[in-house]
C-alpha cells in the first residue's frame, strides 16, 4: 500500500497541471467531509481518482513502442480516457492506417477480466467456447487468448488478443497478419512495467 501511494505521488508531482486539479478535488473533498456533506465528499474524491486515472494512462503511453513491426503509431490518436463508476480508465493507442493497422487498449478495472479469466484458467470453459479460431497463448508469462476473425480476403486473417493484466483488460487487435505476426507485435509491448504503474 505504501508503494502505491508513493508511486501516485510521484506521478501526480511529474505532471503539475493535473497534480492542480487532484489537489482542488481533495481539498473539496476535506472541505465537503467537514462540513458533513457526505454525497458531495464522495463526488470530489472520484475526481480526485478520475485524475490519477488520467495521470496513471498518460505515463503508460510513454511506455509503448513507438513502432510495432512496420506500423508507426499516430501519435494525434494516442487517447486516454477516465471512465465513470467502477471502471477506472481507457488507454487506447493506433499504429498504422486503416487497412493495415494495429490496435491497442487497455481498460483497467474492466469487469470483463473475470469472464476472460474464467476462460484461460478453466478447461471446461476455455474447451466449451473453442471452436477452431480461439487458443490460449502466453505472452511474457501471461495467459492470453487470441481469436482468428475474417480478414480483408480469404486468405488474410484480422487477430485480437485478450490479456487480463491484473483488474486491466489489455486487447490487442491486428489487420491481415498471422498468429506469429500478432504474437511477436505483443511481445514488444513492455506488460511487467505497465503492470507496476496500472495495478
Amino acid at each position: 500500500m505504501k508503494s502505491i501511494i508513493t508511486l501516485t505521488a510521484i506521478l501526480i508531482c511529474s505532471m503539475n497541471g493535473m497534480a492542480q486539479d487532484f489537489a482542488k478535488a481533495m481539498t473539496n473533498a476535506k472541505t465537503a467531509y467537514s462540513a458533513g456533506k457526505l454525497e458531495d465528499t464522495h463526488f470530489a474524491l472520484q475526481q480526485a481518482m478520475q485524475e490519477v486515472d488520467l495521470i496513471v494512462g498518460k505515463e503508460v503511453l510513454k511506455l509503448l513502442p513507438p513502432k510495432m513491426d512496420s506500423l508507426t503509431n499516430n501519435a494525434k490518436d494516442d487517447n486516454v480516457t477516465s471512465n465513470v463508476g467502477f471502471v477506472g480508465c481507457t488507454i487506447h493507442r493506433v499504429y498504422g492506417k486503416p487497412g493495415k493497422q494495429a490496435d491497442l487498449s487497455i481498460i483497467s478495472n474492466s469487469p470483463m477480466v473475470a469472464m476472460i479469466n474464467s476462460f484461460l484458467n478453466s478447461p471446461l470453459l476455455g474447451g466449451m467456447m473453442s471452436d477452431g479460431k480461439t487458443k490460449t497463448v502466453k505472452v511474457q508469462g501471461y495467459k492470453a487468448r487470441l481469436e482468428k476473425q475474417p480478414g480483408s480476403t480469404d486468405d488474410k486473417n484480422d487477430y485480437q488478443l485478450q490479456m487480463p493484466l491484473g483488474n486491466a483488460l489489455i486487447t490487442f487487435k491486428v489487420d491481415d497478419c498471422t498468429d506469429t505476426q500478432i504474437l511477436d507485435m505483443a511481445n514488444t509491448i513492455p506488460f511487467q512495467q505497465i503492470a507496476k504503474l496500472i495495478q
